[in-house]
């Protein structure tokens, strides 16, 4: 299954490419204070080797209709500035899961908002979904603005709904739907 990349807003989200490797690794070491927090896989000793690993993952998710995964680009200078997808893609049930990451030298510029509402856009027009959550663990209020501010209605709160670094977590649900 091929996706192009998405323009949107002055971004581009495109598939990852193993030359992407040394810059995806260098903004997961920078965002480690930010980030690491809720993604656990984000650490200070990051290598290149995880880094084609994970892009790996994303052609196999692809492939197999299960996620889309995509670096955020500057539209104008290239600058990798984070990753976006829809994973966890139940087509029977036609809907999925967003996330989302923005390097931190680059957050509280509207980048992630504006991944939310490409991917989103993308998900209903070009995949069928009816329905995209956003999952927050409760405490990542940065987050929660982003999926506010994209237009997601917020469900509720589900207990142990993520594991961050082994640990179950609470989570609050926000939902997308077309129109």
């Amino acid at each position: 299954m091929e996706t192009s990349s998405i323009r949107f807003s002055g971004l581009l989200l495109r598939p990852f490419d193993d030359s992407d490797a040394e810059v995806f690794t260098l903004a997961v070491r920078e965002s480690v204070q930010s980030v690491s927090p809720w993604m656990s896989w984000c650490t200070p000793d990051y290598r290149a080797e995880q880094a084609l690993e994970w892009f790996a993952a994303c052609r196999a998710q692809r492939d197999a209709g299960t996620a889309l995964e995509f670096g955020i680009f500057c539209q104008d200078t290239g600058v990798f500035l984070g990753g976006a997808g829809l994973n966890d893609i139940r087509r029977e049930q036609r809907f999925c899961n967003l996330g989302y990451w923005v390097r931190q030298s680059r957050q509280g510029q509207g980048i992630a908002p504006r991944c939310v509402r490409a991917l989103a856009a993308h998900g209903f027009a070009n995949e069928a979904l009816q329905r995209i959550e956003v999952v927050v663990a409760v405490g990542n209020t940065a987050s929660e603005r982003v999926a506010l501010k994209s237009g997601a209605l917020r469900e509720g709160k589900a207990r142990n709904r993520l594991l961050i670094n082994g640990q179950a977590v609470p989570a609050h649900m926000f939902s997308l739907i077309p129109g």
